[in-house]
This record gives structure tokens, C-alpha cells and sequence, in this order.
């Protein structure tokens, strides 16, 4: 019987101690193409998934990953310009999405947001799309009309499987494998519409290096990303937070401090309600949690975006767009 073409990759990767190694940028990028058109077998797909999740994938694999998934995307002719990639892959389980209410602020204040992500793939979480659906914010159902969103209110949502259905297939196979694979780390970076500043969150700490590094294979220009609260881009507020950010292909570190004194951290006994995020915005529910959740983010990402020259100017000027903030809870039209 012939050797399927995709068999070279899976045996790239299990050839053994002294044998394996990883795949190149190239081989990534081929290997994750073949299965995006459909032209591997699912017990391949199987194998190579978690021969990758073994050994861990290396900036070079989520790069070429990236790059094959990138080329199936149905952009529209004109891409709209964007100044601020926002990613949401993890959901959350112990506190309210605060990030959420961090996005739209910088929409009110002119910065131009695309948030991305999937959900429903870990029980028990509160994800993105569900939490905008329930506050009354549009979801995009094309690429071209989340071009459309941002262009006429600085925000878009897009779920995965508007971006690539194929990648929602193979990213919902989790509870299948029984284990993450490189499914929930790459599309984290596929930034549809190219914007210059990327944010990244992420649970595993071995993780912040290997997606600096493969934004810096990718060529983009900022890059930030953090072990933020549940994996989420969100501000842990009770801890130190560790930021590793790309600016001009040069990787610095930098030690955000706690917020809160108290470092232990709650889980909210009403989750999933999350209506309670349009009252706290209007002013009519207060949540300390919940503030420095939202400004110490807010912080971070105006760091990323240049708008803030030190770590405490950027505390002072969240705090200062947060409390001039509309109290009209929705986005301009």
C-alpha cells in the first residue's frame, strides 16, 4: 500500500527519542494546509495532534500553522484598518468576563478592536460570543460584515467558525482527545485584518515565550501577551503579572504589580450572570474585583498600543478613561 503523502509529517514527529524532532516553518505550514483542504485522515489527524501536544509546539510549528490557516481566510477585497487584535479562546470560570467591557471602552475612546474566539469546547465557562449576545452586542456572520463593525463602531466579534469552520471542527475535537493540542494555541494569531498591535492570553505559562516568538517569525510589528485570568486577555488583579511584548522584532519583559492585597481569588457564585457588566459600566453596581480587573487590562493594552509611556502612567490613564467613560452602555452608531 503507498505511503499517504501526510504520513512524513506524523513520522517527523514520532520517530522516537533520538530521532523526532520538530517540524520547520515550512513543514507546518504544508502539514496544516493538507488538513485544513480536507486531505488527511482523522486517525492522522489524531496522531499528529498529539505527538505535538507530547513534545510541546515550537515557535516555528503555531508560525507555519498560522500562515496555512491565514491563506484560507474569505477576506473581503479591502480590509478595514484596524488598530488592535483581540483574542478570547479560553472562556471563564471563576470571575465575569471583565476584558469585555476593556474592548469596548477603547472603542469608545477611537481605537479600533476585532476580538475573536470560540467557545463552548470546556464546560462550565462563560465565553465571549454567548456574554456580547446577551448584552446586545452584534455578532459578525462574514468577515465582510465584521470589516463593516469596526469600520462604522471601532468593535467586531468574530467566532471561529465565521473565520474558518474547518479550524472550529478540529479545535472541538478537546474533548475527544481528551487533551489541548496546537488547536488552542495558533488561532490566538491569526489576526484576520492584519492589525499592527496583538494581544494574547494565555493559562500556560511556557506558552508566552512561544507566542512572542511566533509573532516575531510572522513579522508583526506589537505584540503583547500574559498568563491572564482563566487564559483570557483579562489582568489577574491579586497577582503580579508577567507581560512579554514584541515592538519592532525586540522581546522585552515587564513586572506588573498585584492590584488588590488580598492575593487569593474568589470564584463568583452568579458567573453567568453577566447583565451584571452593563449595570457596573452605567455606575449602578460596584465590584472592586471587577474595576481592577477592567483597569489594570485597560493598562496593559494601552502600554501596547503606545498611548502610555511606564507602567504607572498607564495605571493613571485607565483609570482616568475609565471614569470619563459614557454611561450609556452601547456602541456609537
Amino acid at each position: 500500500m503507498e505511503q499517504h503523502p501526510f504520513a512524513q509529517y506524523v513520522a517527523i514527529l514520532g520517530r522516537g527519542k533520538t530521532l523526532s524532532r520538530p517540524l520547520t516553518f515550512d513543514e507546518a505550514r504544508d502539514a496544516m494546509a493538507m488538513i485544513l483542504r480536507n486531505e488527511v485522515r482523522p486517525e492522522q489527524i489524531g496522531a499528529f495532534m498529539m505527538l505535538l501536544r507530547f513534545q510541546e509546539e515550537t515557535p516555528e510549528e503555531v508560525a507555519g500553522f498560522v500562515e496555512a490557516a491565514r491563506q484560507t481566510l474569505d477576506l473581503p477585497t479591502a480590509l478595514p484598518q484596524v488598530d488592535l487584535d483581540w483574542s478570547s479562546y479560553a472562556g471563564k470560570r471563576l470571575q465575569m468576563p471583565w476584558f469585555i467591557l476593556c474592548a469596548l471602552l477603547l472603542a469608545e475612546n477611537g481605537v479600533r478592536v476585532v476580538m475573536h474566539g470560540s467557545e463552548g469546547h470546556t464546560p462550565g465557562r462563560v465565553y465571549t460570543k454567548d456574554t456580547l449576545q446577551t448584552l446586545g452586542f452584534p455578532i459578525a456572520a462574514s468577515l465582510a460584515q465584521a470589516a463593516q463593525q469596526v469600520e462604522k463602531t471601532n468593535f467586531t466579534y468574530i467566532p471561529l467558525e465565521v473565520m474558518s469552520p474547518r479550524l472550529k471542527e478540529l479545535l472541538d475535537l478537546k474533548p475527544i482527545l481528551g487533551l489541548r493540542s496546537p488547536l488552542n494555541t495558533f488561532p490566538r494569531l491569526l489576526n484576520p485584518f492584519a492589525a499592527p498591535h496583538v494581544l494574547q492570553g494565555i493559562f500556560h505559562r511556557g506558552f508566552l515565550a512561544t507566542h512572542a516568538e511566533a509573532g516575531q517569525i510572522l513579522g508583526q510589528p506589537h505584540l503583547s501577551v500574559y498568563r491572564g485570568c482563566g487564559g483570557e486577555i483579562e489582568r489577574r488583579a491579586n497577582k503580579p503579572t508577567e507581560v512579554l511584548s514584541l515592538h519592532n522584532e525586540e522581546l522585552s519583559t515587564e513586572r506588573w504589580p498585584r492590584l488588590l492585597d488580598d492575593p487569593r481569588q474568589e470564584a463568583d457564585p452568579a458567573l453567568e450572570n453577566v447583565d451584571r457588566l452593563a449595570a457596573f459600566w452605567r455606575g449602578e453596581l460596584q465590584d472592586e474585583y471587577g474595576e481592577a480587573a477592567v483597569t489594570g487590562t485597560l493598562a496593559i493594552t494601552l502600554r501596547l498600543l503606545g498611548r502610555s509611556k511606564s507602567i504607572e502612567a498607564a495605571e493613571q490613564d485607565a483609570k482616568t478613561m475609565w471614569s470619563a467613560r459614557s454611561r450609556n452602555f452601547a456602541l456609537a452608531s
